[in-house]
């Protein structure tokens, strides 16, 4: 700390705010690659969204704060000498953090777009083949069950049939309407 004693105060202060987002930004990558992170740091309680609270993340919020900050005085230190006007170095420092937070935008834009949505929609069952679980009774005089695979996982689904007989456990059918979010129409095959 005496080193930064001696320097002019504003480079100390573009010291001492690298420092200390230097510090906050490895603990927030070690906490997030050992998966202690409860929240993924890019939401915030207050309105700054980047769309209608249609984004992922938001504007403000601490990591953002630190990402600035990073940029901001990282850059400000590396052209603290060649950069002779203050008012310059100041600029460049500010433009530098504001692309910092533009990259991690970017970064986490392309991370979600990997991602995948295995949530059951009952609509995705429409024309697949099941396998009756508990027996149908015949002229939807009442519901049975059937298995059928979406996306690699099995799901149960209360069945009705229009068929004149019993559909019997272990028979397949096709699923041919959806009647509610968790009744669907079977035929026999």
């Amino acid at each position: 700390m005496e080193i930064l004693s001696s320097f002019d105060p504003m480079l100390r202060t573009l010291w001492y705010i690298a420092i200390s987002s230097s510090a906050i930004f490895i603990i927030q990558t070690i906490v997030t690659f050992i998966g202690m992170d409860a929240s993924d740091g890019i939401s915030a309680d207050f309105d700054g969204s980047l769309d209608d609270g249609d984004a992922p993340f938001q504007l403000f919020s601490f990591r953002n704060l630190i990402n600035f900050f990073l940029g901001f005085s990282w850059s400000g230190i590396a052209f603290y000498q060649t950069v002779e006007n203050k008012a310059l170095l100041i600029t460049i420092a500010v433009l530098t953090g504001l692309a910092f937070v533009a990259l991690f935008f970017v970064i986490i834009s392309q991370i979600q777009r990997f991602a995948e949505d295995n949530s059951f929609k009952i609509e995705d069952t429409l024309n697949k083949t099941a396998s009756v679980y508990i027996p149908i009774p015949a002229n939807k005089n009442g519901h049975g069950k059937v298995q059928v695979s979406v996306r690699g996982a099995f799901h149960e689904i209360d069945a009705i049939t229009n068929d004149p007989l019993r559909i019997e456990t272990g028979m397949m059918v096709r699923i041919s309407h959806i009647e509610s979010d968790n009744l669907v129409m079977v035929q026999r095959i």
